[in-house]
């Protein structure tokens, strides 16, 4: 290395060239998640205007070269010239970084865009963009190449119409991979839709010649929201509860609903970015929440055995939508996606104490019946206090104590660790002979666990394969989850590849997304995949995974002499075979589960595993065509 390091060394990137040199700066990565990040950059804009009052209906359309279209009916970018670059400021916006109507405080009071960098970020990172304004009775258009303009702006007609429309291709020399994913800009105009009442997105796939397209329209906003959430659910209340509240430059919408069941759900946004980790107006809502509900407890005199009410009794079977729009949202946490100002928290705190009160005095009816279901929680509280306290005491999930069922690795460090989550002790038996101890922790769970879904905190924590879970983990459960007490960064679903295997993991899985959620959202939660066949000739043994690949090998082997075996379950293979093919990360096959929807999964949860049997039947009815694996 040269130890001259001088003037000669420093370099400037000018313009655009700082975005194509170091992209995850600005968006995040270059993997399929900074791709349609700059889709969502170029509708962040159409929202804003929708959010200033402008725009009311945004068009997104996916074409057959993988190019993107976005075209909305606002008021159209700028076009006259700017006073200090003396260029158009349709070219300004697209060429330079924090270049926008988002820094004066009056063309947009909230913005959730990435605050003037978005726009020519995208026009950066494609490999070409063009953009059409319709403005002051005028058609105008740009094109640009890598981000430089091809030519100066043109007028080509007339319009009496407004908007923006902008079409562009992702650069395949940025991005890893280069073709969008419909469910997943789906859900995000979904999302968007639902949090801005009365904006229309209209979504098109024309990559095929039957492609998808979807409407995304709900006149009730978060209200229409949380009905979605309820769809499947068994109600207590007629209709939400529904608030909204402008204090200063802070607009804050709740929206809640009670269900009979106990999981809380609760989605947070902020400028309609979800905020999964919280923050202070979530803060705000639930010290509200619970207050107001002890007022009422206090007026109502129920139950001399419960004077007060806990924040996870008043919350128990909650469903709610919490949205708040800002001027200068500060965003903290690991991943920045947790609210940090500091006086959102006592204005969503008051917004929601006025507000719930004046409604619980309004409809007597509905606090009674708020009451007895937090009642009912407390209940089960005070009478199950030995397994709450599960959740409550640190030593009881953090001692040096591990469940006599585990077989421990000796690797300490927790992103070198992988625990495999057994069907039984044959299986577990056979995993923990041929595992590699050093990194490797086995842990057989006996039968079925308990079906989370449906069963309050207190039951699931009386149930020993749960205890087991927890323990075994070193985490914590529910809202005392601590990810970085986690024991393995990989927790491994190893179940047989029948019926009652697939029970059993569709279990565990609703065990992981209802309580340790971030375990999924980080990555650690995978599915093993041991082979369905083996298949034996001329002394060699061959391992299989599916139907297909059976058909496919037997048909090479035409006249020969072959032993075929379809294994049922872990524990028919010996423990060579299950390192060979299952244990062994040089050979086996992991699924990584993702969860890239919470919104459907949370739906899918509710419908295939709660007590409601109708939409269970219905959702068997309408996907019973695209089962391909029936084991009967």
């Amino acid at each position: 290395m040269s130890g001259n390091y001088s003037a000669g060394n420093i370099q400037v990137l000018e313009g655009l060239e700082a975005v194509r040199k170091r992209p995850a700066m600005y968006i995040g990565s270059t993997d399929i998640n900074g791709l349609h990040h700059l889709v969502y950059e170029i509708i962040d804009n159409s929202i804003d205007e929708a959010l200033a009052g402008n725009c009311d209906t945004i068009t997104v359309i996916m074409q057959e070269d993988n190019s993107i279209v976005v075209e909305d009916n606002g008021r159209g970018i700028p076009v006259d010239i700017h006073p200090t670059y003396n260029r158009p400021a349709l070219e300004i916006v697209l060429t330079k970084l924090h270049a926008g109507g988002k820094f004066d405080n009056e063309s947009y009071k909230v913005s959730g865009g990435l605050h003037g960098v978005g726009m020519s970020c995208v026009n950066a990172l494609s490999k070409w963009l063009k953009v059409e304004v319709k403005k002051n009775g005028k058609q105008y258009s740009q094109s640009y190449q890598r981000g430089v303009p091809d030519a100066d702006m043109k007028e080509f007609g007339k319009s009496s119409k407004t908007g923006t429309r902008i079409e562009f291709l992702p650069d395949d020399e940025i991005f890893e991979v280069a073709e969008f994913n419909f469910d997943t800009l789906a859900k995000r105009f979904r999302e968007l839709a639902f949090l801005n009442a009365g904006v229309k997105i209209i979504f098109e796939d024309h990559r095929t010649k039957n492609g998808k397209a979807s409407e995304f329209f709900f006149k009730g906003g978060i209200v229409s929201f949380v009905q979605y959430l309820c769809e499947s659910k068994k109600t207590i209340m007629k209709k939400p509860i529904y608030f909204k509240s402008q204090n200063d430059d802070i607009e804050i919408e709740v929206a809640i609903e009670y269900i009979e069941t106990y999981n809380e759900t609760m989605y947070t946004y902020a400028n309609n970015i979800n905020t999964r980790e919280g923050g202070t107006h979530l803060a705000g809502f639930k010290s509200a929440l619970t207050r107001v509900i002890n007022d009422f407890l206090k007026r109502e005199k129920y139950d001399k055995k419960i004077p007060v009410l806990s924040g996870d009794d008043v919350r128990e079977g909650l469903v709610g939508i919490i949205s708040v729009k800002i001027s200068d949202p500060q965003f903290e946490g690991q991943t920045k996606m947790k609210l940090g100002n500091s006086e959102v928290k006592g204005m969503v705190e008051s917004a929601t104490i006025e507000n719930l009160t004046r409604y619980f005095e309004d409809d007597p009816q509905a606090v009674r019946k708020i009451l007895e279901k937090c009642i009912q929680s407390a209940r089960a509280r005070m009478a199950a206090k030995k397994a709450r306290d599960l959740t409550r005491r640190k030593n009881a999930l953090e001692g040096n104590s591990l469940p006599g069922k585990l077989s421990d690795c000796s690797e300490r460090a927790a992103d070198k660790c992988e625990i495999f989550i057994v069907e039984g002790d044959s299986a577990g038996g056979s995993a923990k002979q041929g595992r590699d101890r050093q990194f490797q922790a086995i842990l057989p769970l006996k039968g079925k666990i308990l079906n989370v879904e449906k069963a309050r905190l207190e039951k699931i924590l009386s149930n020993e394969e749960i205890r087991t879970m927890i323990t075994a983990f070193g985490a914590g459960i529910g809202e005392q989850f601590d990810p970085e007490k986690l024991r393995y960064h990989k927790i491994i679903i190893m179940t047989d590849a029948d019926v009652d295997g697939s029970h059993i993991r569709t279990l565990l899985l609703t065990f992981f997304f209802r309580y340790m959620p971030n375990i999924i959202r980080d990555g650690y939660l995978y599915i093993a995949q041991p082979p369905l066949y083996s298949i034996k000739h001329d002394k060699k043994m061959v391992y299989v995974y599916t139907e297909e690949q059976k058909d496919k090998y037997l048909g090479t082997l035409d006249g020969v002499k072959i032993h075929l075996q379809r294994y049922k379950g872990l524990g028919e293979m010996n423990p060579e075979q299950l390192w060979e093919t299952t244990l062994n990360p040089e050979n086996r096959i992991l699924l990584k589960v993702n969860m890239d929807d919470e919104v459907i999964a949370e739906q899918v949860f509710s419908v295939l595993m709660g007590d409601a049997v109708e939409p269970r039947r219905k959702f068997i009815e309408d996907n019973a065509a695209l089962v391909e694996n029936l084991d009967l």
